[in-house]
């Protein structure tokens, strides 16, 4: 299904964007309101979970934005086990160096009992500020089990259009992978969660969806870039 222009408008009209703030305080010790540059909408989801409309590093529901291999908060230009910040792949076996549960796949019989990612590896948090975080396994299946999933395409970009029973939507571009320098398999949508996958210390849970439908799964190597869409929780 395509939109044209009157649709978009329509649509958008639905997103229920808000514009956060956060209070800072000053030199004489009052409290400042600073805007944040980063909408959200209300789904009207169980949790109170906020979902932003934008991927980080986009500008736009449609846009991709940054990769990210997984606990890590900077882009870059390569994706691999050579550079990956939390473990590598040396003579045919994987070593880890945080988020660990069994000491097998750990780096000297490393293991730290870490499932889920510290805030200081959150990119959202890193890129965005306290407020977001990067979205847990159980944040993305209460979204794709509270809305429903049409794919789409928004300006030209195939994606998931994901809509509230409240009305309010978000947009998720099928964003593909980076293995290496490439930028792989733009039909399928594949967004990070912060939740190790504890069966294989090397891989953590995605939120993955095809033409065919969502799902979250855990296939996916801690090495690769990924986008990620954060979230936050309204005070």
């Amino acid at each position: 299904m395509k939109w044209n222009a009157k649709t978009v408008a329509v649509i958008m009209m639905l997103i229920f964007s808000l514009v956060g703030c956060r209070k800072d305080h000053d030199s004489n010790g009052g409290d400042v309101v600073v805007e944040e540059v980063h909408d959200y909408v209300d789904l009207g989801l169980p949790s109170g979970t906020l979902w932003a409309t934008c991927n980080i590093g986009a500008e736009k529901p449609e846009d991709y934005g940054d990769y990210f291999a997984w606990g890590e908060i900077l882009p870059k230009e390569s994706y691999s086990w050579s550079n990956y910040k939390y473990g590598d792949f040396v003579d045919n076996r994987y070593e880890m160096t945080k988020y660990c549960t069994d000491a097998h796949w750990g780096v000297d019989g490393f293991f730290d009992g870490k499932t889920a990612l510290d805030s200081i590896d959150d990119a959202a948090r890193a890129n965005w500020g306290d407020e977001w975080r990067v979205p847990t396994k159980e944040d993305w299946r209460e979204l794709y089990l509270k809305t429903s999933c049409t794919w789409t395409e928004l300006n030209g970009v195939k994606g998931e259009l994901l809509t509230s029973w409240n009305g309010n939507s978000i947009f998720l571009p099928a964003t593909g992978c980076r293995m290496e320098e490439m930028l792989d398999n733009t039909v399928v949508g594949i967004y990070w969660t912060s939740s190790l996958q504890t069966d294989l210390q090397m891989i953590a849970w995605s939120f993955h969806f095809t033409l065919d439908g969502c799902h979250v799964c855990g296939s996916y190597e801690r090495s690769r870039g990924q986008v990620i869409r954060a979230v936050r929780v309204c005070q």
